[in-house]
């Protein structure tokens, strides 16, 4: 999370306790539960995480049309019966413009990905549960890492890396932190849904190299 989503978070979080101070004393009649307010929850997560340094944002910005339609439609401005029929067939073709476009604009890491998933990686599973895997002073070759409702966190700082090692990671309902050495790139290919990837450790001058494929569904995978 960047100055900039912190700050609308803080504002966010200023103006809802100011309003429900003033009408706690009666001072102001403000209903925060108008018609379709629980589309808040949609839209405002997505439009703060389109200001963060993530990559992915693809699934943040399908989640705020999708929220402003909802939204829109319990105002009355648009049927919602024609709003609910056209969400899944909005989602599945904007997810699929990603897998096309960003296999296009990525194919040299995806390629990379292929190779190492071919070779057989480690698999690290948190399943309602978090887990620490440090990996220090060891050889690591890469692994699979699936976080459902959990959180895993991958110590590779002190780790023995090869000049190329192959990430896969996996966010539903949960977290993924991986941390890497300061003397690696790291190239990441994410698909996010109301999710997203941050790479903090994008070191252009390093000989080795880290690939990250990254999937989250309302998760998160941060790379720092």
């Amino acid at each position: 999370m960047n100055n900039i989503s912190k700050a609308l978070w803080g504002f966010l979080l200023i103006a809802i306790g100011i309003i429900i101070g003033l009408n706690s004393l009666e001072i102001t009649n403000i209903d925060i539960f108008f018609n379709g307010w629980w589309t808040l929850f949609i839209i405002i997560p997505c439009f703060i995480n389109l200001f963060d340094n993530n990559e992915g944002k693809y699934g943040n910005f399908i989640g705020l049309i999708i929220g402003i339609f909802l939204l829109l439609s319990c105002q009355g401005f648009l049927p919602f019966d024609i709003i609910a029929k056209l969400i899944i067939p909005f989602i599945l073709v904007a997810i699929g413009l990603s897998l096309i476009f960003r296999n296009t604009l990525k194919k040299t890491i995806a390629e990379k990905i292929e190779i190492g998933k071919k070779n057989g990686l480690e698999t690290i599973s948190a399943t309602f549960a978090d887990q620490k895997i440090e990996k220090d002073g060891e050889t690591f070759e890469g692994a699979n890492l699936d976080a459902v409702f959990g959180g895993i966190t991958l110590d590779l700082r002190d780790a023995k890396l090869k000049e190329e090692t192959i990430i896969t990671s996996s966010a539903i309902f949960g977290g993924i932190e991986i941390l890497v050495p300061k003397d690696v790139t790291v190239k990441v290919r994410p698909t996010s849904i109301f999710g997203g990837t941050s790479n903090k450790a994008n070191r252009k001058d390093s000989k080795k190299v880290i690939y990250v494929e990254s999937f989250s569904l309302f998760g998160g995978v941060d790379i720092k």
